[in-house]
């Protein structure tokens, strides 16, 4: 089974459903998207300024890919692991800044929580 983007409690779990902002894209730089699983796991998301992302899911699984701004979303196209499908993932961004919290469903169904937290970090899994 492929791990699409495990962040992605982002885009395996997408973004709310808010206009774009580039100026989250922007405070999200040297910051953590962090999303909560029901479980408590968490899934981790780093937005580098060049277009590239590195993402831990809650299973620890590493990732990486490309971003872009699309059309009023952010677009994310993992690299690696290599998808079986090779796919384009995009949501809203929501509007905020560090500290910001949202609620989001990932791609298996499951309701999470997001947030936007300071630094570098990687929460309990």
């Amino acid at each position: 089974m492929t791990r699409i983007l495990p962040i992605l409690g982002l885009a395996a779990a997408g973004f709310l459903c808010i206009a774009a902002d580039t100026s989250l894209v922007d405070k999200a730089f040297g910051n953590t998207i962090l999303q909560t699983y029901p479980d408590g796991r968490t899934g981790e998301l780093w937005l580098a300024p060049g277009g590239t992302y590195t993402a831990q899911g809650r299973r620890h699984d590493p990732s990486n890919g490309r971003w872009k701004l699309k059309g009023g979303k952010i677009c994310f196209k993992q690299i690696s692991p290599r998808p079986i499908l090779p796919i384009t993932i995009c949501k809203a961004m929501p509007m905020g800044k560090v500290g910001a919290s949202w609620s989001d469903t990932a791609v298996t169904g499951e309701k999470i929580q997001v947030k936007l937290v300071m630094g570098h970090v990687t929460g309990p899994h």
